[in-house]
């Protein structure tokens, strides 16, 4: 018997009278190319994914006909779809070793999750634990307390946190008992003469700075994060939370709506202008940014914008020495998240997308917006520091288990 007949037989479904008919367990199903091609392209399949219909496209494909027609039909039959179709893995993956390798690396979005879910239990159990027994950090009562109802001893206080060079004029200013009402009253003049007798220019005006400060804010102005938080409980979460989602949006909404108190300050520290008098930092951050500034904020604006909030947080390593390392982290893994969306989009033609999702995000944004002006002066302290701390310390963890995600299972994100 020659090969040709061989094979006449083998392609005859009901097989040659002269050959022996095989064992069916022992058979392999034959399965046409046309189960495995697309029905968009007509090729075979690149990232196989199945509609609720039943039928087959590749996933580029599919994301080429959803962006075009904004509809969720298939392209063939036109029946609806709900939810993100997914890669069919078993058309994709044949053999149980690589269904093994799949079921590993989902492996470890799982650790990450398991991770977070014990953290987030261990710190709602210390946050209650420390609200229910008065534990909490106390802060300096100034940053709520008005200027005017200050005592004798908190303007000595008050003092004492303008710098070491202040410490000479405190006892002038116990003698006079100078109390919340007298400070701001206290011009220039009566500073340059005795008691107080602020003959340095530089230390007169670093203290009439911080006073205009005063006067202008009605307290104590904060001296690190966790006194920013208690004095401004929403805006320090909402900036939390446009770090990760909108960093640029942020700042300029602080430069509209927030440019002295906030813009300036963050824009002469990520971009310094050189060496600056040592007088008083409120007043060296209330200068106007040279061009040279403007220049390589904007340029960090554009394209990197998470190295200003990590350029930020490294010039308070001595403030905040473990939550300014933990913030640079989290500022790098952003970066990561960042920049492999953005080959996402260029690798997967869906750049003409930009201009859609980004009305999106700005519409998402505002509607955040609103909630926190809305909603949140009736929310209680309690709820805003749980908020607060899972935004910072736990959050990074969530983007952690998403770029694992993303490189391990790139085909599984929505279309």
């Amino acid at each position: 018997m020659d090969s040709n007949s061989t094979d006449k037989g083998l392609e005859d479904p009901q097989g040659s009278p002269g050959l022996p008919q095989s064992n069916p367990s022992t058979t392999t199903t034959k399965i046409s190319a046309h189960e495995f091609s697309c029905h968009c392209c007509y090729d075979i399949l690149v990232n196989p994914t199945t509609l609720t219909c039943g039928h087959n496209f590749c996933r580029h494909c599919l994301a080429i006909w959803w962006e075009s027609s904004h509809k969720n039909e298939c392209p063939e039959c036109r029946e609806k779809w709900e939810g993100f179709p997914k890669v069919n893995f078993l058309l994709r993956y044949g053999d149980n070793k690589s269904r093994a390798r799949i079921d590993k690396n989902k492996g470890a979005g799982f650790f990450f999750s398991g991770v977070l879910f014990a953290l987030t239990w261990v710190a709602v159990v210390v946050l209650v634990y420390h609200w229910g027994s008065g534990m909490i950090e106390q802060h300096d009562p100034l940053i709520t307390k008005p200027v005017a109802r200050w005592t004798t001893e908190e303007v000595s206080s008050w003092l004492e946190n303008l710098g070491p060079w202040a410490q000479n004029y405190r006892e002038a200013f116990q003698q006079e008992s100078v109390n919340g009402r007298l400070l701001l009253m206290l011009e220039e003049e009566e500073l340059l003469k005795p008691p107080y007798s602020i003959e340095n220019q530089a230390h007169r005006r670093a203290v009439l700075a911080e006073l205009d400060r005063v006067k202008t804010l009605g307290v104590k102005p904060p001296q690190n994060l966790w006194e920013y938080k208690a004095a401004n409980a929403g805006k320090s979460l909402f900036l939390l939370y446009a770090m990760k989602h909108s960093p640029r949006l942020t700042l300029f909404y602080l430069y509209l709506f927030d440019y002295s108190e906030t813009f300036l300050p963050f824009l002469h520290t990520c971009c310094p202008a050189g060496e600056q008098p040592m007088e008083s930092s409120f007043l060296n951050s209330q200068l106007e940014p040279n061009w040279q500034q403007k220049a390589e904020f904007l340029v960090k604006y554009f394209l990197l914008p998470y190295q200003l909030i990590a350029e930020f947080a490294w010039d308070w390593l001595a403030v905040h020495y473990w939550t300014s390392r933990y913030i640079i982290v989290y500022a790098v893994l952003l970066s990561m998240v960042d920049s492999y969306t953005l080959w996402r989009l260029l690798t997967t033609a869906s750049i003409r997308t930009l201009p859609r999702r980004m009305w999106s995000h700005l519409w998402k944004m505002i509607s955040q917006g609103f909630a926190f002006v809305f909603l949140w002066p009736i929310i209680p302290q309690f709820v805003c520091d749980c908020l607060f701390y899972w935004a910072l310390y736990f959050t990074p963890i969530i983007n952690i288990d998403l770029l694992v995600q993303q490189l391990l299972h790139p085909e599984t994100q929505e279309l």
